[in-house]
């Protein structure tokens, strides 16, 4: 993807080492992105954002997301009540992925399934067992 909303970092220094968000998108325009609790750390999801979704997270202080799925901007809780506040927005060393600690609005939950996390399967002995 060549066109962004964000600018491109000069150089590796610029990019591991500066105080330009330049991140960088892969090769659908896509941004991993983790959502923690910002209370308890749990990680609640995984999901991608584009660019405007990252920049629509930025500006507004709401977490809105990339569905690859509905190949549509998402923004989190909107419809079901689970509004993710960012209080602290990070990036790895290199800016291909995005770590946000959010309090979560509504019953708390993440999972569209109806988990608090996404994350409610545990392997055990090769299958999958829930433990919310």
């Amino acid at each position: 993807m060549t066109d962004t909303l964000f600018p491109v970092a000069a150089d590796h220094a610029a990019l591991e080492r500066g105080t330009v968000l330049a991140p960088r998108f892969n090769s659908d325009g896509l941004i991993a992105a983790v959502a923690t609790d910002a209370a308890s750390g749990e990680v609640l999801m995984l999901a991608w954002m584009n660019d405007e979704a990252l920049k629509l997270t930025v500006e507004t202080g709401v977490a809105h997301y990339y569905s690859r799925s509905r190949r549509a901007l998402w923004k989190k809780g909107e419809t079901s009540g689970q509004l993710q506040t960012v209080t602290e927005l990070r990036v790895d060393c290199d800016q291909d992925a995005v770590w946000m600690k959010v309090a979560v609005a509504g019953d708390g939950g993440a999972c569209h399934v109806g988990f608090r996390s996404c994350f409610y399967r545990v392997v055990e002995n090769g299958a999958l067992v829930e433990r919310p």
